[in-house]
């Protein structure tokens, strides 16, 4: 099977090209901005012709698309997650390969959900923020485009190689701050918003599944569980050995006095963070998607600038960055019914793994 793998460079599109490169029945060829690329070709700027003539070359029988942004205006945003996609599509009809169409779209296009629910594939997309728009418009621009294509909406990925600037990467970096400053407590912002964390590995393994199945549509990655991230920091601190006090510096009065009097362990043990297995979220989510570092300095886990921390007040409140509200959580049915997939690998073993490349810089 001849796969062209579009953004194989990115953080989904360098375990999709792994767990593909070890199917011996796969025949990759990326295609990217970057030198690393087979082939350099930039989506958001390239005419379709020219991606017409190279398709026509390499006669690929599936397009695998995980190009994209996630950071930017509402131009750039719109620029490499729509017009990119319109450039495939088009690309996609003139050509003679009749290439299937694997796109990687993102939970960020439902926008927020009623707090206890699972979002279904039929629901109506209410996006939050200008990435959500730009990503629901590729969605819309490939079901419409009469070609054989599938679009998986990817919940939350997590695990090795998750960005620094995401919730759980910033997460981390505070924890190994923390633990390099010999500090005995960490504070934690915002930390009642749920999501619905998938790992990465399990992600390529749905895209590999979906290259090779006949279904159509948009379908849900995830894991059906959404986990709130108060959760994942007490696993977090215990997987990294963090033995201080973690202090929810903006939780409301009836869930403050847990966070706030055990060490990070004592609060694993105590049902905020399952020693084995999946984690669970449950019940009213508060607050938002940002966490406050060093004592009694502040670093925030969501909204921070390309490349840096921020550091808001203490008490700030900021909107979780991907416009989806304070629960998230995905109905995974057609995608156990239609690829016959599942997720494997639990929330605690990708937390570790994401502590463990953040334990490489202590």
């Amino acid at each position: 099977m001849r796969v062209l793998l579009l953004g194989a460079n990115g953080y989904l599109g360098r375990y999709v090209a792994d767990h593909l490169l070890a199917d011996p029945s796969v025949q990759l060829t990326a295609l990217g901005r970057g030198d690393e690329a087979d082939v350099r070709f930039d989506l958001s700027t390239g005419s379709p012709g020219a991606l017409t003539r190279f398709l026509d070359a390499v006669h690929p029988g599936v397009v695998i698309n995980c190009a994209g942004a996630t950071r930017g205006g509402a131009r750039e945003l719109t620029r490499h997650n729509t017009v990119a996609v319109a450039t495939v599509c088009e690309a996609l009809r003139r050509s003679g390969c009749a290439a299937r169409l694997v796109q990687i779209g993102c939970a960020s296009e439902y926008g927020p959900a009623q707090p206890g629910s699972s979002t279904a594939e039929d629901a109506v997309p209410r996006p939050g923020g200008p990435y959500g728009v730009s990503k629901l418009a590729a969605t819309e621009l490939v079901l419409g485009s009469g070609l054989d294509a599938i679009v998986l909406r990817v919940f939350s990925p997590v695990g090795p190689g998750t960005p620094a600037g995401s919730p759980l990467g910033r997460l981390a970096e505070a924890m190994r701050r923390a633990i390099q400053g010999g500090d005995s407590e960490l504070k934690l912002s915002g930390l009642g918003v749920q999501r619905d964390f998938v790992d990465v590995r399990d992600v390529a393994r749905a895209v590999h599944a979906a290259s090779l199945s006949a279904a159509q549509g948009v379908v849900n990655i995830g894991t059906g569980r959404a986990v709130r991230l108060r959760e994942a920091a007490a696993v977090l601190a215990r997987v990294a050995g963090f033995a201080g006090a973690l202090h929810e510096v903006d939780a409301p009065p009836q869930s403050r006095n847990p966070l706030h009097q055990p060490t990070a362990q004592q609060l694993a043990a105590a049902g905020h963070g399952p020693v084995h297995g999946h984690l669970h979220g449950h019940g009213h989510p508060h607050g938002h998607g940002h966490s406050h570092g060093h004592v009694p300095a502040a670093v925030g886990l969501g909204a921070a600038a390309e490349g840096g921390a921020a550091t808001p007040p203490p008490t700030a409140a900021f909107p979780y960055p991907d416009g989806c509200g304070v629960w998230q959580q995905a109905d995974v049915r057609t995608a156990r019914d239609r690829l016959g997939w599942r997720p494997r690998i639990n929330l605690e073993e990708s937390l570790a793994d994401i502590w463990m490349e953040a334990a490489c810089r202590i």
